[in-house]
């Protein structure tokens, strides 16, 4: 029975294996043998190398690196794969993690769980699901039947390529929340989309010819996309174009295979993220927006490129209760750090400098950042630790800047987050945009009391500039069309359009903004030349001050272009806005931590409108008000420069006749541009080698990278011709201290320009002032201008005491301060009878003994609350020179005082010393002149002949370099400025970088190289490299260096333009030597 009964269940259990018998291990004896033969050649190419590193004799090092190598590939394809799969988890089942797993930390959350003005909009994601088989099908199309077909006609070498899948996969784009702006303007409708998805796309390409197969299986995409749907309008569509672009940088990750696969090793993922990263900003993350016209007669342009919301200047100025990083004994004893902070606002980045061993460290710098979204953009301010390898992250914290723009100033402390402790103090400023200039002088005069670390001064307005097309350039030889670009310069900033290839009418639709220091005296020059970047179609100068006479500031019209034909033009839209501080704007009280961050203002590094609440302690008792000023140490500071402008000679004629058969001549004039100022010498008819005999002088702050400029033109009655051009650094004039040489013009066949310069030392000893002042009796310039004998430094510190309005209110007091026709003003203090502005000014004196200051009060600019006048004879009779006091002021109350220093510097010119006046030169019997100094360091081209070159046939040009030891940092340090007059490696010039390396080396430790400068035969680096050497061991040293061409792989252009050795024994290595240097052309054997 037991028996009977089994058997059912015995064959019942058969029964239910009988299905899985297919399926058995049970294989043909032929598949079983491949498999195995496959195992084995696996585990023989894993081998092979091994075994050839050994037969070759190869380092087994090699072996270890390429076995590093694979693991890290290995290892990073997992990770890849991970996060794939756990974004689709957590994309499918969004609502288990948001609704029944508890503590899910709060940046695992969609937006519109955070957010309550997000809605979900699940309804529009079923419908993408719905419709995604079908986009794939699109795809698919696109790519095989217009893209594919594209590539291949491309290049000889693609004409394999094919796409051979195409899968969009299953997993559709996901919207995880949506939000819709109404309250900004009721002529768009902006959307911002919240935008996740993690795909199981596939899509796979081979080139048959090279046996090449690659792919993409599997990308993840998570960002916010802004949809603006502009102007609305009252036809069907409804909606006049759809403007869409990233805010900020999606985050994108990839999952490559096929020969692809390369890309997942370490340093290259990495890398080519990036590049692609890169590839999606320049065309949807700010300021670059994709725009989609649905009706035609748009302007696209202004669509594309708007105008920006506003201007955000941001005050960087201390931090507090930072993380010490740099701990001793593996963190048993607590360090400091070095810290320093990374400013981001979009694309636009800013690194302060670093205050070494500091947890509490000021920086006090300026930076200025275009906003063109708000709501939407903010500031990201993050701070780290500066090491030798790699930089401790010591926290970040966000600024929503629509905050800013509300509140307009916003000066407060910021936690810092990520980290455990840490604070930043911020200063934030919202300035709008005028489209008048009735406050220009307002804002440029507010702007002189903000001074910074930054080499920037603060800006005045901005410019934005809508390249649009050109019509009928010149052709190439060969009756070729040309592919043209633009670049587009202001003052030191220049910036390019893109190239448009084998057309004569382009159309570029680009946009450029500037920051404009003082439009007054800046010009914009566009440049038209050919994508070699050495031909030049056509050119372009603008004067700003145009603009501030055109009716809204903007000029809007077809552009004749200079050295061009005579139908070539250039279309453009130019628009100018002044920045503005709203007057009312009151900053937020910052809550500043106990251990006294108010301690900012005495630095002198940021001086603003901190405390616009008025002068806090300046209602003390008389007794207790200081009785001297306390400036800023850099008060005082500025030195002049003196132009003479002498002569040129062999000038190109421009002036021709019958179509250039016949030689004429030119009308020359010249523009010198310095330090955003520009002065203009008189135009002298039909000369090619006239003689200006004119003189300038100009103040100047002593700032790293100041050029002086120097460019020759030919007046006509329509557009004046280019003659020729020329830079000198202003570093290498106030090292000269005096130069008188010709310069040979840039950019034209022939012409060279006679200066003598001068940077004037400034004394105090009072009988130099006699002899200056003789001396300047006897000069005659063409342009009537009497050289200065001394400058004026005059410092407004506070006043006490003022009189009330005729309303018995305090007034809103500024001063007025003039001398002869100069007139400059402080800013309009909050009303208080004892207002400070702490504010400095200068002016050229031509004779201190005849010459008077006057200085004067009122409540803005109106009613006057008092004046003085200072006789500069006075200072004069002062020790030093300087006068610092309380004065009485005439017109007002008796107790009304003012706090000034003035202060008087000399002007020694040697000119007044090497050349001696009549009765000198009848005692000496012989007159005696100051030598002409020729400083080949300073200008290469001025030689005899004109030669570009040195005199030298196996010269390769020149690089210039400063070397020398600082002794506060005990290391030896080699600045590469630029290069010039390289020579050409190809048909585009050169790609050069500098690498060098300090001898004797033997293991290339000291060996360094600079950035790549792409076709350019004269860069520009300016990089520093420091080595810790002692004195004596940087005098053992050699330099060797070289100058090479960064050309392909497979390239066969040469790598060496030119080389030199230096022995840094011959250089004064404690004073540091800036110098050009001769590049040696290496010998053809």
């Amino acid at each position: 029975m037991h028996t009977a009964d089994g058997d059912p269940d015995m064959s019942g259990g058969t029964a239910r294996t009988a299905p899985a018998a297919p399926t058995s291990p049970s294989r043909p004896p032929g598949e079983g043998a491949v498999s195995v033969l496959w195992s084995f050649g696996k585990c023989l190419a894993a081998l092979l190398p091994v075994y050839l590193a050994g037969y070759y004799g190869f380092s087994i090092s090699l072996v270890l690196l390429g076995l590093m190598v694979y693991m890290g590939y290995k290892h990073g394809r997992q990770e890849k794969e991970m996060r794939l799969k756990s974004s689709m988890f957590l994309l499918e089942n969004e609502m288990e993690f948001t609704t029944q797993k508890l503590l899910r930390a709060r940046r695992d959350l969609p937006p519109w769980v955070s957010f309550p003005d997000v809605e979900k909009v699940e309804w529009l994601n079923k419908i993408l699901q719905q419709a995604w088989p079908f986009v794939g099908q699109y795809l698919e199309k696109l790519l095989v039947g217009t893209i594919a077909p594209a590539i291949r006609a491309s290049s000889i070498h693609l004409q394999t390529l094919n796409f051979t899948k195409v899968n969009l996969g299953e997993k559709a784009l996901k919207l995880v929340g949506v939000k819709a702006h109404t309250e900004n303007d009721k002529r768009q409708v902006m959307l911002d989309l919240y935008l996740s998805y993690a795909g199981d796309v596939e899509i796979n390409v081979e080139i048959k010819k090279y046996f090449c197969k690659a792919g993409v299986k599997g990308v993840q995409l998570h960002g916010k996309l802004r949809v603006i749907l502009e102007p609305l309008i009252g036809d069907v569509p409804l909606v006049g174009a759809v403007t869409m672009f990233f805010i900020r940088r999606p985050k994108l990750d990839i999952n490559w295979t096929g020969l692809t696969n390369l890309l997942d090793i370490p340093g290259l993922n990495a890398m080519s993220d990036t590049m692609i990263m890169d590839a999606i900003a320049s065309h949807l993350v700010l300021p670059n927006r994709l725009t989609i016209p649905l009706v035609a007669d748009l302007h696209v342009a202004q669509l594309r490129s708007p105008l920006p919301r506003g201007v955000v200047r941001i005050h960087l100025l201390e931090a507090e209760d930072l993380t010490a990083k740099d701990t001793v004994i593996k963190g048993l004893i607590d360090g400091k750090s070095d810290p320093y902070a990374v400013l981001r606002v979009g694309t636009q980045i800013f690194t302060s400098h670093h205050v070494d061993s500091n947890l509490n460290p000021q920086w006090r710098e300026m930076y200025e950042v275009i906003v063109h979204e708000v709501p939407g953009q903010e500031l990201e301010v993050e701070v780290f630790d500066k090491d030798p390898d790699q930089d401790d992250f010591l926290g970040r914290a966000k600024i929503d800047l629509d905050i800013v723009k509300k509140a307009r100033i916003v000066d407060d402390w910021f936690n810092l987050r990520d980290v455990g402790s840490g604070s930043v103090h911020l200063r934030l400023e919202w300035l709008s945009l005028l489209s008048s200039a009735d406050r220009l002088s307002e804002v440029i005069q507010k702007n002189q009391n903000l001074t910074a670390k930054t080499a920037d001064p603060p800006s005045a307005a901005i410019l934005a500039v809508y390249l649009d097309q050109a019509y009928e350039l010149p052709m190439r030889k060969g009756n070729k069309d040309p592919s043209p670009m633009v670049q587009i310069s202001v003052q030191d900033t220049t910036k390019e359009s893109k190239t448009c290839y084998g057309t004569n009418s382009p159309v570029w639709e680009d946009a450029f903004t500037f920051f404009i220091q003082d439009p007054r005296k800046q010009d914009i020059d566009i440049q038209v030349k050919d994508d070699d970047r050495a031909s030049s179609l056509g050119s372009l100068t603008i004067p700003l001050n145009r603009l501030l006479e055109s009716n809204e500031l903007t000029l809007d019209q077809w552009f004749q272009l200079e050295n061009s034909d005579s139908a070539s033009r250039l279309y453009a839209k130019i628009v100018l806005r002044i920045l503005w501080l709203t007057d009312d704007a009151s900053p937020t009280t910052p809550s500043p931590p106990t251990s006294g961050s108010g301690s900012g203002l005495g630095q002198g590094d940021v001086a603003s409108n901190q405390n616009p609440a008025g002068s806090g302690g300046l209602t003390k008792p008389q007794p207790s008000r200081p009785q001297n000023t306390t400036p800023d140490p850099e008060f005082g500071t500025e030195g002049v420069l003196r132009i003479h402008l002498v002569e040129a000679q062999n000038l190109i004629a421009k002036d021709n006749f019958m179509g250039g058969m016949v030689k004429g001549k030119s009308d020359p004039y010249v523009k010198i541009r310095v330090a955003g100022i520009t002065f203009r010498s008189h135009t002298i008819k039909e000369n090619l080698n006239p003689v200006w005999n004119e003189l300038y002088e100009v103040i100047l702050t002593q700032l790293p990278g100041q050029e002086v400029q120097f460019e020759l033109f030919d007046k006509d009655l329509d557009q004046d011709d280019f003659l020729g051009r020329f830079k000198l650094n202003l570093r290498d004039i106030i090292s000269a201290q005096f130069i008188d040489t010709w310069y040979t013009l840039n950019d034209v066949k022939s012409g060279r320009v006679h200066l003598v310069m001068e940077w004037l030392p400034r004394v105090t000893e009072l009988p130099r002032l006699e002899q200056v002042l003789q001396y300047q009796s006897q000069q005659s310039y063409q342009n009537k201008v009497v050289p200065s004998a001394a400058v004026l430094f005059v410092y407004v510190e506070r006043a006490h005491g003022l009189p009330l309005k005729k309303n018995g209110k305090e007034p809103k007091a500024g001063v007025e301060v003039t001398l002869k026709n100069v007139s400059y003003k402080t800013k309009v203090c909050e009303r208080s009878t004892s207002p400070r502005w702490d504010e400095a000014f200068h002016f050229l004196v031509r004779d201190p003994r005849d010459e008077t200051l006057t200085v004067k009060l009122s409540h803005s600019w109106g009613q006057t609350l008092g004046s003085l006048t200072v006789l500069l004879r006075e200072v004069l009779s002062e020790p030093g020179l300087v006068l610092d006091q309380w004065f009485n002021l005439d017109g007002a109350l008796p107790e009304s005082q003012i706090l000034l220093r003035v202060t008087l510097k000399i002007l020694d010119t040697q000119l007044a010393v090497c050349r001696g006046t009549p009765g000198a030169a009848g005692e000496g019997g012989v007159e005696q002149f100051m030598p002409r100094w020729d400083p080949s360091h300073l200008d290469l081209k001025h030689r005899s002949g004109f030669s570009i070159v040195a005199d030298n046939g196996n010269s390769a040009g020149q690089v210039k370099l400063t070397i020398g030891y600082s002794a506060d940092e005990n290391r030896l340090f080699i600045i590469v400025h630029s290069c010039r007059a390289l020579a050409a490696c190809s048909k585009d010039g050169a790609d050069p970088y500098v690498s060098f390396v300090l001898l004797p080396d033997k293991k290339a430790t000291t060996k360094r190289r600079t950035a790549t400068k792409k076709r350019d035969l004269n860069p520009e680096f300016n990089e520093r490299f420091d080595f810790d050497f002692t004195l004596e061991e940087s005098m053992q040293k050699r330099l060797d260096l070289s100058v090479k061409h960064s050309g392909s792989f497979m390239s066969r252009e040469k790598e060496l333009i030119g080389k030199l050795q230096v022995d840094l024994d011959q250089i004064d290595l404690k004073a540091g030597v800036t110098q050009w240097y001769d590049l040696v052309a290496e010998s053809s054997t």
